[in-house]
């Protein structure tokens, strides 16, 4: 957090998973017993490695990560906040392969409302059948909190949605579900940075929502967004708060984005 005269600014982040296996080995999907949870490929991981340099080199001082906990999500978080606890003797070191971290640098915790679009388009499988609703699993939660860096995750945080929403959802409730809980989630921590891992289509609209008639038409992986705020007052008495301002360019970080269109382009 950047200090003024009392006044701070919180930056939040959100930021793409690495590069899935099932676009990677368009095979894997067909053996596969969880085909619309695809894990990462090893060049993904790295992705998330070098991202997680980046966002340290850059100085972000991103103390507090949430990620969806689909395990590509998780997999992701878990190559960024190694990077970002690693101590100054590892900083460079190629992959996160025995890397010595000081995990009290960064807290992640595992925040469903950061899941995938929960409907056929975003959940790319012929298998699925069309009932019952609740078709789409995620692991539990003690087997992806064991992905991510040990002595990181924070138990104590309370999870702003506990299960996964209703099967099909629209895009449309898709998009308020990702901004409404990228909001929630920086007002729960208004004195940390925040980072959020999600998918394409929600660091699209971590972008479009807050950029008034903004087309976000290509997301990379480990694309990220990066926004600000001013916290003015925070206190038992509540928060006092601006608006989240977008800082990221279109191409900057792997994110592109015109200004001339207001309908946003699923990923």
């Amino acid at each position: 957090m950047e200090s003024s005269s009392g006044i701070m600014k919180q930056s939040l982040f959100v930021m793409r998973h690495g590069e899935r296996m099932d676009n990677h080995d368009p095979q894997w999907a067909e053996s596969a017993p969880r085909p619309w949870d695809p894990p990462l490929t090893d060049e993904g991981k790295l992705q998330a490695w070098r991202t997680g340099q980046k966002l340290r080199r850059e100085g972000g001082n991103i103390t507090r990560v949430f990620c969806s906990p689909f395990l590509r999500c998780v997999q992701t978080a878990a190559e960024v906040v190694t990077a970002l606890c690693v101590t100054d003797d590892h900083a460079n070191a190629p992959s996160s392969k025995d890397v010595v971290i000081d995990p009290s640098k960064v807290k992640v915790s595992i925040e469903i409302g950061l899941c995938e679009v929960m409907n056929p388009i975003a959940i790319r499988t012929p298998r699925i059948p069309p009932s019952p609703p609740n078709i789409i699993t995620i692991l539990d939660h003690s087997e992806l909190e064991v992905i991510l860096p040990a002595g990181t995750v924070d138990h104590s945080v309370e999870p702003i949605w506990t299960e996964l929403p209703t099967w099909p959802e629209t895009t449309e409730g898709a998009h308020n579900r990702y901004s409404n809980t990228f909001q929630e989630l920086a007002d729960k921590f208004p004195q940390e940075n925040v980072l959020c891992v999600t998918h394409g289509e929600g660091v699209g609209v971590s972008v479009s929502a807050l950029k008034e008639d903004t087309h976000v038409y290509a997301v990379d992986y480990c694309a990220y967004s990066h926004a600000q705020r001013t916290i003015f007052s925070c206190s038992t008495d509540g928060l006092d708060a601006g608006k989240f301002e977008v800082l990221t360019e279109s191409g900057q970080s792997g994110i592109m984005y015109n200004l001339y269109a207001s309908r946003f382009q699923r990923l």
